[in-house]
């Protein structure tokens, strides 16, 4: 059934998502290369910029999803691998430093919100997200960042399972390996979520593509 997009996410419930574009993720202090270049070849921080100046420009909120842990690592359970991997070195996305900051090309500006998590690998769970979201009454979210792999399918199930409709503008999120990626956004994603593009969203809030 084709998805009227306008009304999906029409500006006053709507928000966008920013999920770990941070300076030590996908930007210049990346810990991690290799997921900072499929981030780049896909346009993530670009396009994401673009949504978010849209979404400011029309009246939707903007929410930084970011993931930070105290040098003591309180409050943090180190129960999978991935955590484990990325705590091996004790500056990883350190509370307070450079690392944790948004990427500057996507502010944050002076409207959005900063919700950060210490644990997990998506950001509804043990976070203010879910109930930040009830109080400014939204009930769609665009989902964009990384990983397409655990942490944007994460978010997408969690808000899914929330009661949230979700978007997901392709060119804004990416994973590894590429093509992994690009099988999750066909055949996992549309079956929780209105996969669309950044180009796509901007049309449906009548902003020219910038």
């Amino acid at each position: 059934m084709p998805v009227d997009l306008a009304t999906l996410a029409a500006p006053s419930r709507t928000v966008v998502l920013t999920m770990e574009i941070q300076r030590g993720v996908v930007g210049d202090l990346s810990t991690i290369p290799q997921l900072s270049e499929a981030a780049d070849r896909v346009g993530v921080v670009p396009n994401t910029a673009r949504l978010l100046r849209a979404a400011r420009s029309v009246g939707a909120r903007v929410v930084h999803c970011t993931a930070e842990f105290r040098a003591d690592r309180a409050g943090t359970q180190i129960n999978c691998q991935l955590i484990a991997a990325m705590l091996r070195n004790p500056d990883h996305l350190l509370a307070g430093s450079p690392a944790v900051e948004v990427v500057p090309d996507l502010g944050p500006e002076p409207s959005d919100l900063v919700c950060p998590r210490r644990h997990g690998v998506s950001p509804f769970t043990g976070t203010s997200l879910d109930a930040t979201l009830r109080s400014l009454g939204v009930s769609t979210v665009v989902a964009t960042g990384v990983s397409v792999n655990l942490g944007v399918l994460g978010l997408a199930i969690e808000a899914c399972n929330l009661g949230y409709q979700v978007v997901v503008p392709r060119d804004a999120v990416a994973g590894l390996p590429a093509a992994y990626a690009d099988a999750v956004l066909d055949t996992t994603f549309p079956l929780i979520a209105t996969v669309t593009t950044t180009d796509d969203v901007l049309a449906a809030w009548g902003v020219a593509p910038a």
